[in-house]
C-alpha cells in the first residue's frame, strides 16, 4: 500500500511543527523565567496544539494502513474512534485557534508592532522562526 501525498504532507509538517518547538524551547528568553514561562504565550500554545493534531493525523494515517482489509471488528472500531478525536480537535481546537492567532497577531503587527513584537526579540527570536511558529 503506497502513501498518499496528503499522508506524506502530515509526516513533513508534524515533523517541521517538532523541530520548531525544539528550536523555540532552546532560545533563553527573560521572558521564559516568568510565571508561566512559554505557556503564556499564544502563539505557543497554537504551536504544541498544532503539532499534536497533526501528531494525530500521522496516527491515524498509519493506522488506517495497518488496518486496511484485515476485517477485525475492534481494529476498524478503535479506528473510528481516532478519526472523530481528529475531526473533533480540528473542528474545536486547531482551527479556530490557528486562525484567530494568525489573525490577531497580523493585525496588531500591522498597526503597532512594537506593541506584539518589539525589535529586541529580533536578536533571540530569527525572523524565520517567528514567521514558521505562525
Amino acid at each position: 500500500m503506497a502513501l498518499v501525498p496528503s499522508q506524506v504532507l502530515r509526516v513533513a509538517i508534524l515533523l517541521s511543527y517538532c523541530s520548531i518547538l525544539c528550536n523555540y524551547k532552546a532560545i533563553e528568553m527573560p521572558s521564559h523565567q516568568t510565571y508561566g514561562g512559554s505557556w503564556k504565550f499564544l502563539t505557543f500554545i497554537d504551536l504544541v496544539i498544532q503539532a499534536v493534531f497533526f501528531g494525530i493525523c500521522v496516527l491515524t494515517d498509519l493506522s488506517s494502513l495497518l488496518t486496511r482489509g484485515s476485517g477485525n471488528q475492534e481494529q476498524e472500531r478503535q479506528l473510528k474512534k481516532l478519526i472523530s478525536l481528529r475531526d473533533w480537535m480540528l473542528a474545536v481546537l486547531a482551527f479556530p485557534v490557528g486562525i484567530f492567532v494568525v489573525t490577531v497577531f497580523w493585525i496588531i503587527y500591522a498597526y503597532d508592532r512594537e506593541m506584539i513584537y518589539p525589535k529586541l526579540l529580533d536578536n533571540f527570536i530569527p525572523g524565520w522562526l517567528n514567521h514558521g511558529m505562525l
